[in-house]
């Protein structure tokens, strides 16, 4: 195995972008593939059985393009699937729960934890376990947002309508004594500011993929696989996506600040 293999993100569609945002600022030396899968997303209302496949699917298809880790950049996919992958892949395999709920037990000063993620993530009870291991007197509210990923998914985070979304969804939690807002879903970093500006500027907002990448970090000087090769390159970034190239181009390019031209590829017959 040479180091100059490229790190794997997965994600339902474009949220694990901002995992890789993070990705490239921390790990410069680093080639990274991704792989979007924009015509089945979102995963949140999806049957775990369902996501399971469909995560498989997609580090099938990464496990060809030989990468030396995998991150799965989804918090849907991570509540169901990683531990059967992690069990059966060679290569290190890391999800994005576990860094987002250390993370939030380390912020909070009241032990009042906020969660918000899709219906799959929320319905897992994933991030309340693993807060509760960390922090057995954390009191944990989680909170469904089933309209965040599509307004991210269909370009429109900045928009009136999404402003009118996150305030209507996140009602529910105005009143709770929340000091901390775990943001379950990678798709929400895209949508931090109109999160902040709702829930007020005492909360402090975990992004829970940009904590995964300080993991990812950490286990490439464990293994000893990060690249460490005088690069006379530039770090190579790949996408691919299962839906439209255009939107996702759009999408990408306006969130990593890189040029990015995906490839579209199909899975499972999609």
């Amino acid at each position: 195995m040479t180091n100059k293999q490229p790190i794997g993100f997965i994600d339902s569609g474009v949220g694990g972008l901002t995992v890789v945002k993070e990705a490239i600022k921390q790990l410069p030396n680093e080639h990274i593939i991704y792989l979007g899968d924009t015509a089945r997303c979102p995963y949140g209302p999806r049957p775990a059985e369902q996501v399971i496949e469909y995560t498989w699917q997609m580090t099938e298809f990464l496990l060809q393009q030989n990468i030396k880790m995998l991150v799965i950049a989804c918090n849907t996919a991570t509540a169901v699937a990683l531990e059967e992958i992690k069990e059966k892949l060679s290569i290190p395999v890391i999800g994005v729960i576990l860094p987002g709920s250390r993370a939030a037990v380390k912020a909070t000063k009241n032990q009042q934890i906020g969660v918000i993620g899709t219906a799959g993530t929320i319905k897992s009870n994933a991030y309340e376990e693993a807060i509760k291991l960390k922090s057995p007197r954390s009191v944990v509210v989680s909170l469904a947002c089933p309209k965040f990923a599509p307004i991210v998914e269909s370009n429109q985070a900045q928009s009136s309508v999404a402003k009118k979304i996150v305030a209507e969804t996140l009602r529910p939690l105005k009143n709770k004594k929340l000091d901390t807002l775990i943001l379950g879903c990678t798709h929400y970093p895209l949508l931090r500011s109109l999160i902040q500006n709702e829930m007020g500027s005492q909360i402090q907002l975990i992004d829970s993929g940009a904590e995964t990448v300080g993991e990812v970090s950490m286990l490439l000087d464990y293994f000893a696989i990060a690249n460490t090769s005088q690069m006379t390159q530039e770090p190579e970034y790949l996408f691919y996506t299962t839906g439209s190239t255009k939107l996702f181009d759009e999408i990408a390019n306006e969130w990593l600040n890189v040029p990015v031209h995906s490839q579209h590829i199909t899975l499972g017959g999609n």
